[in-house]
């Protein structure tokens, strides 16, 4: 039986994803740091879904956990055929304000350990045919003040993503990078970005909906899903504009922090 891992399981899109596999029958391999919140959430799945489900409590933004997590599922002798990478950070602050070691882990999470888990990963879903889906963003097409750090490490998933699609192409595994724009979840909290403007004026799609898109593609075997015609339509139409015009615009649609760190 193949498993599907699932990082960031616990809140938002993470959890709407392993909804997803869970409705298709398939057992569950979740990975979070908060171990109430990770057990109460595997204790849901196995009620609802009458499913094998594994818990891997870790820090994902440590430089060790992706090695942590694959010893632990070596332990357990299961075979991983889904491999979706979907936790990560953001923090919403000039670059010249935000907390440095923030920055650190936020780079660690959103690139070294989806690098590693992947990398780790890659010979059980290749055995199995399999699929890997790694959460980027529509962040990853432009460069973003007020967020450098996190655009810049978005931008890594998608180049990343698309490189090992096409290195993949003749083994049966697909690669997908699904890229929201901002989404109704936890994110916006954890990113402080509540006075962005972005977010503040806007009515987010849910992650439930963004999570049934990014299966949907997934399992199709899409390489870029970008959920949502107005996000569709400005990343087609910031080709054309010179970049530095674009960071501008980034700029001005973002907002400025409200708070200094």
């Amino acid at each position: 039986m193949k498993y599907a891992l699932i990082t960031g399981p616990t809140s938002g899109i993470g959890y709407y994803l392993a909804h997803e596999f869970a409705k298709q029958g398939i057992p569950l391999v979740l990975v979070a740091r908060d171990v109430l919140k990770l057990t109460s959430v595997a204790d849901e799945f196995r009620g609802t879904y009458n499913l094998d489900v594994r818990e891997i409590v870790t820090d994902l933004s440590h430089a060790s956990a992706a090695q942590f997590v694959h010893v632990e599922v070596e332990k357990c002798a299961i075979e991983i055929g889904y491999l979706v990478n979907n936790a990560g950070i953001g923090d919403f602050a000039y670059f010249k304000d935000a907390d440095g070691y923030k920055l650190a882990s936020m780079m660690i999470l959103n690139m070294h350990t989806v690098t590693l888990l992947t990398k780790l990963f890659l010979p059980h879903v290749l055995s199995n045919e399999g699929k890997i889906l790694n959460v980027a963003s529509t962040a990853a097409f432009q460069p973003g003040p007020t967020m450098a750090v996190y655009y810049a490490t978005k931008s890594y998933v998608l180049s990343f993503s698309e490189a090992i699609a096409e290195e993949l192409k003749t083994t049966g595994v697909t690669v997908t990078a699904l890229c929201p724009g901002p989404t109704a979840s936890e994110f916006q909290k954890t990113a402080h970005m509540e006075s962005s403007a972005l977010v503040k004026s806007k009515k987010l799609p849910t992650a439930e909906e963004v999570a049934k898109f990014g299966f949907k593609a997934m399992m199709n075997g899409k390489r870029i899903a970008v959920h949502g015609f107005t996000n569709k339509f400005f990343i087609f139409f910031v080709r054309f504009l010179p970049r530095s015009v674009v960071t501008v615009f980034v700029h001005k649609i973002q907002g400025k922090p409200e708070i200094t760190k």
